[in-house]
């Protein structure tokens, strides 16, 4: 690039957001002349997002940040079709019901990350089922779907996977690019969005929506995509043993949250700083002279600062310094277990808590003296918890080193 790199391009490449762009240079060139209005999307296909889509969240913050104005697209039309990218079964349908559900579950995230309202780099929350549901199928089709290539389609990662693998790709499914093509073309018009983000897999349908409006409007659009994140093991990021990270705090405990970033591969601590916290630069440069556990709680605090409130991290690292000293555990999730005839088996307990899958793996975990019940190990399998046992309040119950939670009996 031989122009001079915008602030927010520049912040881009420093933290490692960038991945590919369709025009760099013409990007970056309207980036010093404009604010720039971009969009991420975000599909509604469960009550919560999880840490997996923080890249699209995070670079939308960092677009504000550095002066240019962020729409946030809920999809509530397109999941009415379900995005092909990256699966290898057709999503399950939903209802009208169930999506609206999602959808106002997931509001409130976005409120974390960004600045709504109406200023000229205030962030706005659109969903676009307000103008996909009122299109007329054959009018579309005549309008808007000469301008795509069946040969190009198939050429498309999302398509092509699932035609080598021999798996089933509805007709429905094979839209779904459309569809978000033309999405980037109506933000175009209402709210005159240049630039679309995404994670890499979406490359084919940004380009798509690049070309449908420079044939339809004759208008220059940008896209910009982001790598998709591993972690060091190569685990997907967001995705753990017990299951999905979630943002939203009914769906997983400011304590969990907390917890996922203390755990943090050594080798992804400074990486995942740039990413997922507004530390600066050279903040994060200093806390490498740290050992690297201090370095991991910086991270967890100021990544559940940003997701959860300055008052859930400091809350949840007090209860992991509780956890392991003994000390007020007040703040440690909580569950509610159901005695049968006032009493329960630990085997049972731990899998009602939610902390094992199956008895079989508490079995496993209780022979390695991993389970502790009120701060003492168990070594018996058959031990049994009464009413009684939970008479001066709930039981604090471990698995290993991190997971703990306070339970409850009903």
């Amino acid at each position: 690039m031989t122009a001079n790199i915008s602030p927010l391009i520049q912040d881009l490449k420093n933290r490692g957001f960038m991945q590919d762009c369709t025009d760099l240079e013409g990007l970056n060139e309207c980036m010093g002349k404009q604010i720039v209005t971009a969009y991420a999307g975000f599909d509604c296909t469960g009550p919560s997002l999880h840490v997996g889509h923080l890249m699209s969240i995070m670079i939308l913050r960092r677009l504000q940040k550095n002066g240019h104005k962020p729409i946030v697209l809920l999809g509530g039309g397109t999941t009415k079709v379900g995005d092909p990218s990256g699966k290898d079964e057709t999503r399950k349908m939903l209802s009208d019901k169930d999506i609206q559900k999602n959808m106002d579950a997931l509001r409130g995230v976005f409120g974390r990350f960004l600045t709504f309202g109406d200023g000229p780099t205030d962030a706005v929350m659109v969903n676009n089922d307000d103008w996909l549901s009122g299109l007329g199928y054959i009018e579309f089709l005549r309008e808007y779907g000469r301008h795509f290539s069946v040969n190009r389609m198939m050429s498309f990662d999302s398509v092509k996977l699932r035609l080598e693998r021999e798996q089933n790709l509805s007709f429905i499914e094979f839209n779904y690019m459309i569809l978000q093509a033309y999405d980037f073309l109506e933000l175009n018009r209402r709210f005159g969005c240049l630039l679309q983000l995404g994670g890499s897999d979406q490359w084919g349908n940004i380009v798509n929506g690049i070309e449908l409006a420079r044939r339809s409007d004759q208008s220059q659009l940008f896209g910009l995509t982001t790598p998709l994140i591993t972690t060091a093991n190569g685990a997907k990021m967001g995705k753990t043993v017990s299951g999905a990270v979630w943002l939203n705090p009914d769906m997983l405990s400011d304590f969990d949250y907390w917890q996922f970033w203390r755990n943090t591969d050594d080798r992804d601590v400074l990486r995942f700083m740039k990413l997922f916290t507004d530390m600066g630069l050279s903040d994060i440069a200093e806390t490498e002279q740290l050992p690297i556990n201090e370095q991991k709680k910086i991270l967890a605090h100021e990544a559940t600062k940003l997701a959860r409130g300055e008052n859930a991290a400091l809350g949840a690292a007090d209860a992991a310094q509780a956890a392991f000293s003994g000390g007020n555990l007040e703040s440690l999730p909580k569950v509610t277990i159901v005695l049968d005839h006032d009493e329960i088996g630990i085997l049972n307990l731990v899998v009602q808590a939610g902390l094992a899958t199956s008895n079989g793996e508490v079995r496993r975990l209780i022979k390695g003296g991993g389970v502790k019940l009120a701060g003492k190990s168990v070594s018996d399998e058959k031990t049994m918890i009464t009413r009684q046992d939970f008479a001066k309040g709930p039981l604090h119950l471990a698995l290993g080193k991190k997971k703990h939670v306070l339970v409850e009996a009903s």
